[in-house]
């Protein structure tokens, strides 16, 4: 931490009091989006804009014997059509490849190729193939439509289980049986000998199935060469990353530095880890700018949201859990397979083998662990970060085990948590991965929680329940995670203009999570300035680069530097300030945008004296960087009802107590933990990515992928414990942007099956797994056992 020992008065004013850190305000970016005045990529039009759209493969798997281009260029309005092989000729370089990781036998990985527009053959659905561009859309999809396409189908894989099969069609040569890369963590013969001895063992074998991010805005990429600009490109579209958006495009396009990108980002809606980094897509809408000296612009169709964009999770999972008589957790041990889809990128690989597993003993002192885990390739969408990224994954299997665990020694599911709590004494704890969390009260948030939930008057409600026809079930999740996205450093530059506004530039972006909001919130407290006067800028790689926003890091990174640079910008203006006043910096305080000679009436106000200086502004910058990871923790209780007709279920009460440190901006703490619960719940109830057997997606649209609905939900009861501030951070705050959504599946799943085990179906709806649809939880009504899955014998 690299903050300066920096003090500021309160503000007599109450600007600070009313409206800087910990205090409930109104967020400031949403009057321009409700008067309709939003910046997002697709509102841009600028004056001789082309339309790009791509010509997508309908074969999960096979060999392109030719691209036909020659009809759709003979229609009108078409201006150009690509293919793999011409970007590849004109020197555009492949998509970057995952590295650092070995295969079973100790080889490097060898991953597949991935061109922006594929070369030779596809292999997934949705693939893109060619790239029409033309004066405008509906030219663009008449000319997609002429394109013809030659490819020889060939046998296909789409499920990770199936994909280890020795006679599975093989995705990639450099993937022997289809396993990509293989890591092991932990002591296999420790743990081994823990499961001898145990007085108890449990098994569960898992499924966290694929989901799609699904944000509210579609990605959109805009470029063109900009002539004022010495002919730079730029690129404007939706991404949580525009650094590494710049880097990729560089780095792939043929002619270009870093120097010659400028990468612009407005309003994003939505991103969930989707909008991380560059696509396949950005690269080619880039490209086509490039080329044609024209601007450019793809805006995706919802469909090809769902056939071509990352999804989530995909995660198989054997789980073993051993325990004493007592009930104390011995060994925890997991067989994972992580479905990568065609293309591994290294986020996904790095999620399922690395990510989850630093999280999955949780708040729990487990001494020993084995995990072994494989990254499997199948003819599937590439795998890469949805909210939570490996966390959800890893608490949902911990919290299956605790659960599963308290049924079989007969033990209350609170109680046996609270048994293997880590206590506050172990802080700093180092737990089996060798992640070190730096401060947590578990058992307490639990002890709230359970208060908050009216966890004792339970009975009550089951039976009010049933005198009205319904089951009633309850589910408990304890749980930590991890934040920081291993980026831990971050700049801003702050302005003081002499038209009465304070600008602070960052790296981190916002997509709608209001975090401009709580970063002008931590600028009140230094400058003591309404809000009106602070001015947040993101999203323009010539005025911020960094790592950008993921692994909810933007506050306790990005919202330190903010602090910081304010501070430091406070202190240039002083110095200044005893220029003007000729009196030694010393004698002068700053109060409410004034500073004075002390002791007297004597002084100048800051914009004031910003426009004295030879640019008429004050310039500062200043940097933060954190110890370490944040670890924020929670317990969620959920209780759910079953409809015994239908087998539907709905969330009955929903309650949360969550340890985030030093809480910023409440009302945007509050709307991240209950919006990120409703995400959870929909991997629990209802959303799945399904292909068939040939690798056709069957969920392309919201007719087919469902998504919770705001009708379905009851008032949830959240509260923050801000007694535990982080300790790796100037701020004290820990992330909070995942955090619902890690506790709210593994909760909700243990509530259904807790009302089925009630209602005497607890043996077969163990073995229900995600999504617990309606179909599926009526029919354990009726006595079906839901199938074991096709483990494999490796």
């Amino acid at each position: 931490m690299n903050s300066p020992n920096f003090a500021i008065p309160v503000d007599a004013s109450g600007q600070a009091s009313r409206f800087g850190s910990g205090r409930a305000v109104q967020r400031i970016e949403d009057a321009a989006l409700l008067q309709g005045q939003g910046t997002f990529t697709d509102n841009f039009q600028p004056a001789g804009q082309l339309v790009l759209r791509f010509v997508r493969s309908s074969f999960a798997n096979g060999r392109i014997n030719g691209i036909d281009v020659s009809e759709a260029l003979a229609l009108p309005g078409v201006v150009a059509v690509y293919t793999g092989q011409d970007l590849v000729d004109a020197g555009v370089k492949h998509l970057p490849a995952v590295a650092g990781y070995q295969r079973a036998d100790g080889a490097a990985v060898n991953p597949p190729v991935r061109h922006a527009l594929a070369v030779g053959r596809v292999a997934f659905v949705g693939e893109p193939l060619a790239a029409v561009v033309a004066i405008d859309a509906d030219s663009a999809r008449a000319a997609a439509d002429a394109v013809q396409v030659d490819i020889e189908a060939e046998p296909c894989v789409v499920h990770s289980l199936a994909a280890l099969a020795p006679d599975a069609p093989q995705v990639w040569p450099g993937a022997p049986g289809n396993v990509l890369a293989e890591k092991q963590h932990g002591d296999a013969a420790a743990t081994q000998a823990a499961f001898a001895v145990a007085a108890h063992r449990v098994t569960l074998d898992l499924v966290n199935q694929r989901l799609a991010p699904s944000p509210i805005e579609p990605r959109c990429v805009l470029a063109w060469p900009e002539a004022s600009d010495d002919g730079r490109l730029y690129v404007r579209l939706s991404s949580q990353m525009p650094t590494a958006v710049r880097g990729a495009v560089a780095a792939c396009l043929p002619g270009l530095s870093v120097e010659r990108v400028r990468v612009l980002v407005g309003d994003v809606g939505g991103g969930f880890g989707m909008k991380t980094g560059a696509g396949a897509e950005d690269l080619v809408v880039a490209f086509a700018a490039q080329q044609l000296q024209r601007p450019v612009k793809w805006t995706a169709e919802r469909v090809e949201e769902f056939l071509s964009a990352v999804h989530g999770r995909d995660l198989v999972t054997r789980a073993e859990m051993a325990l004493d008589a007592r009930g104390r957790v011995l060994a925890l041990r997991l067989r994972s397979f992580g479905n990568m889809g065609a293309y591994p990128s290294g986020t996904g690989v790095f999620i399922a083998l690395t990510l989850g597993p630093w999280v999955s003993t949780g708040v729990y002192d487990i001494p020993l662990i084995h995990f072994h885990l494989s990254a499997v390739l199948t003819h599937t969408a590439p795998i890469g970060a949805y909210r939570g990224a490996g966390r959800p994954e890893a608490v949902y299997i911990t919290e299956r085990l605790f659960s599963a665990a308290a049924q079989q020694l007969g033990m209350p599911p609170d109680a046996l948590r609270r048994l293997n709590m880590i206590h506050p004494e172990q802080m700093p704890y180092r737990n089996p991965m060798g992640q070190v969390y730096d401060s947590g009260q578990f058992r307490r948030i639990l002890d709230q929680g359970l208060v908050l939930s009216d966890w004792n008057g339970f009975a009550q409600r089951r039976a009010a329940s049933a005198a009205q026809g319904r089951l009633r079930g309850r589910g408990l999740s304890t749980f930590l995670e991890w934040t920081g996205g291993g980026s831990l450093e971050e700049d801003v530059k702050v302005r003081v203009a002499a038209d009465g506004y304070i600008e602070l530039v960052s790296a981190t972006m916002a997509m709608g999570q209001g975090i401009a909001t709580s970063y002008a919130q931590l600028a009140v407290d230094v400058f003591e300035l309404p809000m009106s006067k602070i001015r947040i800028l993101q999203g323009d790689t010539d005025r911020a680069n960094g790592f950008g926003s993921a692994g909810s890091r933007s506050l306790f990174t990005g919202g330190a530097a903010i602090r910081v640079a304010s501070q430091r910008t406070v202190q240039v203006a002083q110095d200044l300030a005893a220029l003007a006043l000729e009196v030694p910096a010393k004698d002068i305080e700053y109060h409410a945008g004034r500073f004075a000679v002390v002791g007297t009436d004597i002084g100048i106000d800051l914009f004031e004296l910003a426009a004295r200086q030879p640019e008429a502004d004050i310039r500062a910058e200043a940097n933060a960087k954190a110890d370490g990871a944040s670890w924020p923790n929670a317990c969620h209780v959920v209780e759910i009802e079953i409809d015994p007709v239908t087998g539907e279920v709905s969330i009955a009460a929903y309650a949360s107590v969550n340890d985030i440190g030093n809480v910023i901006s409440p009302v945007i703490a509050t709307g991240q933990v209950e919006g990120g619960a409703v995400q959870g719940i929909g991997q629990a109830l209802c959303e799945a990515v399904q292909y068939d057997e040939e690798g056709q997606l069957l969920s392309a649209s919201f007719m087919d992928y469902v998504m919770p609905r705001a009708d379905g939900f009851v008032p949830f009861k959240t509260e923050f414990d801000t007694s535990v501030p982080c300790l790796t951070n100037t701020l004290g705050a820990k992330g909070v942007g995942e955090l619902g959504t890690i506790g709210a599946t593994p909760a909700v799943v243990d509530a259904v099956v807790d009302a089925l085990t009630h209602a005497g179906f607890g043996a077969a709806a163990v073995k229900l797994q995600m999504p617990l649809t309606a179909q599926k939880v009526w029919q354990v009504l009726r006595g079906q056992v839901p199938a074991k899955l096709g483990w494999p014998d490796v």
